[in-house]
């Protein structure tokens, strides 16, 4: 006898149904910067409809419902009161990790008592075999979100080095385990023994783990992504065991929007989408996180009054923001300098890397938040073309996304992104704290070096904060 789940009311399907088409609005809102913010507010209704839907159509202890959604809005409304633009990253991998701990804590309690769930066959007192699937599945995809989660937050708050942690032979390793992982699923369909069940979760505890150490700081932003089609792909898994239309709607949506995301983002890097998510295929065991200083050559340092003259008196500014401008918060001085800019009759663009910041559309986000004109926000494939035509380069704190090694350095571990010509400009200005570091990539950037380059060291927010007053003269 198979699993089948209980008739659904009508009205409840039709809810589910407008919770899934409001769902998939809200993604299409959220493609663009211009529609974000009706494309979150169309995801939080079709929440709350899924949400009364679900406690509608099952006997549940309301109080404890409401008191656990009730603690859980109030850390989650403390946290975004107080969380800073700069970790925004590892935030998203946190909470990625908390989703993926869910589905296998669901998967546990679903095993451990399976009669609750209503995926006993009565007449074997067994769990039913596809319902075995489902859990095998969903504990095990939810184990390696969470770990791999945990990896990528430790990585992007600085607690772990953003470097490639590479094991030997770790590619015979992770293969195995996955094997071992997609067997133990096949046979727990025959076996529903406990130890079967839980050497599925830990092992895939472990591979979460062993997929992320090796990949290194310039490809976190498509782990972000990739985690967070996992988490989807586990939500959308425990939506079959719990037998909820609205959950496997949802997690199906974000898992392949997240996969969708993240073989985009492999394109933009010239990247493989399989090598990133298997675990950092080809990284070199020196590519990755920051390595030290960097080296110390002639550069041409200027001050905030020489960039504001340069640029006063230029036709065309394109303005490169990167972490340097999120670390300092430089966002809204930055839009003041490019207003005043124009004032002077100065074309000012913008112009985004795929993967400048730690996650996607980080810098879409600042520049938002900073009220800067859409219009004037441009993507790399629509731009990079006009560096050769403008007057000035502005690059605040953007530096493995400009960094011409990508194109000719072979053994550079950001060797084939696509980057920013910011160095065929007339004149490039480039915002750094000082000479001594590198970017996150661990690469030193051979425009600072450029007879055309100014460097202007200091932090990001009082440096163009004092370009904004020399340009107010």
């Amino acid at each position: 006898m198979e699993h089948v789940a209980a008739a659904t009311p009508a009205w409840a399907m039709l809810a589910y149904l407008v919770a899934g088409v409001l769902f998939i609005l809200s993604l299409r809102g959220l493609s663009s910067p211009e529609s974000s913010q009706k494309g979150n507010q169309y995801g939080m209704i079709g929440m709350g409809i899924a949400v009364v839907t679900t406690l509608l159509l099952h006997n549940v202890g309301l109080p404890l419902i409401i008191g656990a959604i009730a603690i859980g809005g109030t850390i989650g409304w403390f946290i975004a009161q107080k969380i800073q633009m700069t970790a925004m990253p590892e935030l998203v991998a946190g909470f990625h990790s908390l989703v993926g701990l869910a589905a296998v804590l669901v998967g546990a309690s679903a095993y451990l008592n399976p009669t609750a769930f209503g995926i006993v066959d009565a007449a074997t007192g067994e769990i039913f075999a596809v319902s075995r699937v489902e859990l095998g599945l969903g504990v095990a995809i939810g184990a390696i979100t969470f770990s791999g989660s945990v990896i990528a937050f430790l990585k992007l708050s600085g607690r772990m080095s953003g470097s490639p942690i590479l094991l030997p032979g770790r590619h015979v390793i992770n293969l195995g385990l996955i094997a071992g992982i997609l067997g133990l699923v096949a046979y727990f369909v025959f076996d529903q023994q406990p130890a079967v069940f839980w050497t599925i979760t830990a092992l895939s505890f472990l591979i979460g783990f062993l997929l992320i150490v090796p990949i290194g700081g310039a490809d976190m932003p498509v782990v972000i992504s990739m985690l967070n089609s996992y988490s989807g792909w586990a939500a959308a898994a425990m939506g079959f065991t719990l037998q909820n239309t609205a959950m496997i709607i949802t997690g199906a949506l974000v898992g392949s929007s997240g996969a969708i995301l993240s073989y985009i983002m492999c394109k933009a890097m010239n990247r493989s989408f399989i090598s990133v998510i298997a675990g950092g295929f080809g990284a070199e065991a020196d590519a990755g996180g920051p390595k030290g200083a960097a080296i110390q050559k002639a550069y041409k340092a200027g001050s905030a009054e020489d960039a504001a003259f340069i640029m006063k008196n230029a036709e065309s500014v394109i303005i490169v923001p990167g972490y340097g401008m999120a670390v300092s918060q430089a966002q809204h001085a930055l839009r003041e300098m490019g207003d005043l800019l124009k004032k002077e009759g100065v074309s000012v663009k913008y112009a985004i890397h795929p993967v400048a910041g730690r996650m996607p559309g980080h810098m879409n986000v600042l520049l938002a938040e900073a009220n800067v004109p859409y219009d004037e926000v441009f993507e790399l494939e629509d731009i990079n073309s006009e560096f050769a035509q403008c007057d000035v380069a502005f690059v605040i704190g953007a530096n493995d996304v400009t960094n011409p090694l990508a194109k000719t350095d072979k053994t550079s571990p950001i060797y084939g992104m696509p980057v920013l010509d910011v160095e065929k400009a007339k004149t490039v200005l480039f915002v750094k704290r000082s000479m001594g570091g590198v970017g996150y990539a661990g690469v030193d950037n051979p425009v600072f070096y450029m007879d055309n380059t100014m460097m202007l060291l200091a932090d990001a927010k009082k440096m163009v904060e004092t370009i904004v007053k020399n340009l107010g003269h």
